[in-house]
């Protein structure tokens, strides 16, 4: 058996997952990168997206966890994701999904000021959700 990576998703609430998998592909700030043992440390900060997590090898089916932003930590006992919240791709409802993105936009044309940061966010996030939903 190969060597195995430690990997931990953490959500503000609780440990979603903790255990040994092959890779993890992490969408970063910077682009996407993925995670195998022995990996060089880093800190990345994380774009809404979908990480992929392959439990045995390049071969499996990743499992896909939407996450809406956060942090990555590879170090010298593993990856660990620090999201501000997780959802399987496959539970993500895609209708729903919709009509919050077109609310998004409706509330990001009117928004000023201050507002308008936190309004573009809401769209960028349910455009990335959207994005993962129907791939």
């Amino acid at each position: 058996m190969p060597d195995l990576l430690h990997f931990e998703l953490v959500s503000p609430e609780k440990l979603l997952r903790s255990g040994e998998v092959f890779m993890v592909v992490v969408p970063g700030t910077e682009g996407d990168f993925g995670v195998l043992p022995g990996h060089a440390p880093l800190v990345s900060t994380i774009r809404p997206g979908a990480i992929q997590v392959f439990p045995q090898s390049m071969s499996d089916v990743p499992e896909r966890i939407f996450i809406d932003g956060g942090f990555a930590e590879v170090g010298p006992d593993g990856l660990t994701i620090l999201a501000e919240s997780a959802t399987p791709v496959g539970e993500i409802d895609v209708e729903g999904t919709s009509r919050a993105l077109a609310e998004a936009r409706e509330a990001m044309r009117a928004a000023s000021g201050d507002a308008i940061a936190a309004a573009e966010k809401r769209v960028a996030r349910f455009e990335a959700m959207q994005a993962v939903a129907v791939n």
